[in-house]
């Protein structure tokens, strides 16, 4: 291979096309959730966090293990229960009799990908050992940091809070998530192809992942994020996300809004959309269509809107039904 041929970067399209074989082959394997995958890849391309929540047995595990099949990086998997200790995450020191000094062993969140399934089966204390890396990707332990190699992303999933055994994530560390998604059943002709699926000649979920193939590597995903960010974002644009996040914070039934950070989400969501459907620029089409994604878990409703059955999702349509968007 020629000195050229190294030094040459792929183009925007190469890079996109990258993506649709990934959604591709997650769909192949998540039957009828395509807005689902679609969300998800755009989590991955915007350089977040994403948190998967729905009940037991519709495929948010699945979901993740299927990406993680496609991407060629490393990959974690916590399985969060009442007794898993913070040091059990993130790694701690310990004591070696023939070197009479302490080791680092370092936990599970130092990979690329990192699931933490049914993060809600933990209490706060351990919930909150991901603060630190998802923000700002390091780990402290015993005073000194130590960075994860990029790109890094978590993907969480949590069951509704009606479920029994269930401990709610705190503000700071649901902010930090870039999109909260939910998984839900599919339709009865998805449903029955999926079971024919997974039924035929399979013995298990592992059998059914056997079929794909690593589509990416980091390099290709990180090549991916900067492309993405690089997408030329109007004015107008900027000034719309920070006028629907602003007006969370005044909208009657809303007890807390959005944090200035909704208004980057926003836009970061939206560059990575428009990658992946290959678009040169945003348009405000693709701040409507994460909004929702990037805004439910960052508002908390009033008592009386609770009691009345209403949504976070019903009130952020409402927003964006008010909120006027640039004609540009």
């Amino acid at each position: 291979m020629s000195e050229e041929q190294v030094n040459q970067q792929p183009s925007n399209h190469e890079l996109s096309q990258v993506i649709q074989n990934i959604r591709q082959q997650v769909n192949s394997v998540l039957i009828g959730q395509d807005d689902i995958v679609e969300q998800t890849l755009v989590c991955l391309v915007a350089a977040g966090h994403l948190l998967l929540e729905g009940v037991p047995g519709i495929g948010k595990t699945l979901l993740v293990r299927s990406l993680a099949r496609c991407f060629g990086g490393d990959f974690s998997r916590i399985q969060f229960t009442p007794d898993l200790m913070p040091s059990d995450v993130t790694g701690h020191a310990i004591y070696d009799p023939k070197s009479e000094k302490f080791r680092i062993r370092k936990g599970p969140v130092f990979t690329n990908l990192l699931l933490a399934d049914e993060i809600n089966r933990a209490p706060a204390k351990t919930q909150a050992s991901l603060l630190e890396v998802m923000q700002e990707q390091q780990i402290t332990i015993e005073g000194h940091s130590y960075s994860s190699t990029p790109p890094f992303m978590v993907m969480a999933t949590q069951n509704p809070l009606e479920q029994e055994g269930t401990y709610p994530l705190p503000e700071a560390e649901l902010d930090r998530f870039l999109m909260k998604v939910f998984v839900t059943y599919p339709s009865t002709e998805d449903e029955v192809t999926l079971v024919k699926n997974v039924t035929t000649g399979k013995v298990n979920n592992d059998a059914l992942l056997e079929g794909l193939t690593p589509q990416a590597n980091p390099e290709h995903i990180l090549a991916c994020q900067r492309a993405a960010a690089n997408l030329d974002v109007d004015d107008s644009l900027f000034e719309y996300a920070v006028r629907l996040a602003a007006a969370t914070r005044e909208w009657s039934g809303i007890r807390m809004g959005a944090s200035p950070r909704a208004s980057i989400a926003l836009i970061r969501c939206a560059r990575a959309l428009a990658f992946i459907r290959e678009q040169p620029f945003v348009s405000p089409d693709e701040v409507k269509s994460v909004a929702t994604g990037v805004l439910r878990h960052r508002i908390q409703l009033s008592a009386e809107m609770e009691i009345e059955g209403i949504q976070a999702d019903d009130v952020i349509a409402d927003i964006l039904s008010h909120v006027e968007a640039p004609r540009k």
